[in-house]
């Protein structure tokens, strides 16, 4: 490609010709030349200072440019951000994953990113000087960027760690995940374990039960304070009163007398007093006694929908649940419209929200499962609640991933 050279001076330029490798969308690609052609043999003994000075310069901005400072911090903390934020997806699928064949969990969050640049730039010129012909000049310049990234991992254990992780929900927790916008279905039915003698899978909480759970009314009741959600008609708030935390559940007027409230309060086995329920962790006449889920059982609440090759469950590697007829139980009627967690021999990345490869399998949520992919958020955002600002232990892990 020849190149231009503006306010050139005529008698300097007339027989000079420079050609100049293009780079893709200007982006810097390592060392490159750009080649001089000068067709007058006396050109550098005739030739102004500045006329030399210049095509010298040209020479050197054309051969290439690196983008340091502004430009590669936004290239580089997304890169980051994004790699961090899949790993933490990945850790938790995988964690969910085990606790399905009843293996231990295990966290490790990444504690720092260090990152350091060094440049080196190079430049070289030779010449070719035939008796006959034309006279040859090359320059070449080069740059070298490298950057030597360091990532530390904290393993999440501890005394401290492992209460947060085991202590029920708060209902200020609960409370706070409602006004950022979660539907009420998913929070009551993720967060509690029951409301008053209602039960919402109790024996979901641990490891995966023998006796298939008893959930029907529980889901119908959620479903009914949804659909009043949905249409703007009632509202929850927090309250601490007399050191006694308790979520309210105040209901419009025009739904008061309405048939889906009555079939509420027939689940519940209470009606709303001056249009209200209290709900807390207290025996009281004028209380729906709930009992909220710890971190870790709300983790083996949804592991349950984790679908698992038919080879582990010949082999006895999960448990199998049986109903009261002593049918096998099957779990996805019981968190389908929550989150299916899929397996596959061979996947296809591109289809998948997050995928990890366990016991030989890849297990993953699709990427055009919403409801899985709203659940899993839900799910990240309780994790950072519950065990976010623990304070790390010892061991440290440090990997300079860039030698």
């Amino acid at each position: 490609m020849a190149v231009f050279i503006p306010h050139r001076c005529p008698k300097c330029f007339e027989s000079v010709t420079l050609i100049q490798p293009q780079h893709k969308g200007g982006a810097f690609k390592g060392p490159a030349k750009a080649i001089l052609i000068i067709e007058d043999i006396c050109w550098f003994e005739r030739a102004h200072m500045g006329c030399k000075v210049m095509l010298l310069g040209l020479l050197l901005f054309l051969s290439g440019c690196v983008g340091l400072g502004p430009d590669r911090i936004e290239g580089e903390r997304t890169n980051y951000n994004t790699a961090i934020q899949r790993t933490n997806d990945e850790q938790l699928l995988l964690n969910l994953v085990r606790l399905k064949y009843r293996d231990t969990p295990f966290f490790m969050e990444v504690s720092s990113v260090a990152t350091q640049f060094s440049f080196t730039t190079l430049a070289n010129a030779n010449a070719t000087v035939p008796e006959v012909g034309f006279s040859i000049f090359g320059f070449g310049t080069g740059a070298v960027l490298e950057e030597k990234p360091t990532v530390t991992y904290s393993p999440l254990q501890g005394d401290k760690f492992i209460q947060r992780v085991l202590s029920p929900i708060s209902l200020q927790t609960v409370a706070l995940l409602y006004h950022s916008g979660w539907r009420v279905d998913r929070l009551f039915r993720l967060c509690f374990q029951r409301l008053n003698k209602v039960k919402n899978a109790h024996n979901a909480s641990g490891p995966t039960p023998t006796r298939a759970p008893e959930f029907a009314d529980y889901k119908r009741a959620v479903k009914i304070l949804s659909e009043f959600w949905e249409r703007d008609l009632m509202e929850l708030e927090y309250r601490l009163k007399n050191e006694v935390p308790s979520l309210v559940i105040q209901f419009d007027e025009s739904v008061l007398n309405s048939v889906d409230l009555q079939e509420l309060s027939r689940l519940l086995g209470a009606k709303p007093v001056q249009g209200r329920y209290l709900l807390g962790a207290v025996d009281h006449p004028k209380f729906i006694r709930i009992q909220t889920r710890s971190l870790l059982g709300i983790m083996y609440y949804l592991s349950h929908g984790v679908e698992v090759p038919e080879r582990d469950v010949k082999n006895g590697k999960v448990t199998v649940t049986h109903d009261e007829e002593g049918n096998v139980f099957d779990w996805s009627r019981f968190t389908e419209d929550l989150m299916r967690i899929q397996s596959k021999g061979e996947l296809i990345r591109e289809s998948t929200a997050v995928a990890v490869r366990y016991r030989g399998t890849w297990f993953y949520i699709d990427d055009s499962d919403l409801n899985s992919k709203s659940t899993f958020s839900l799910l990240a955002q309780i994790f950072s609640l519950q065990a976010g600002g623990v304070p790390t232990t010892a061991p440290l892990l440090t990997l300079p991933i860039g030698r």
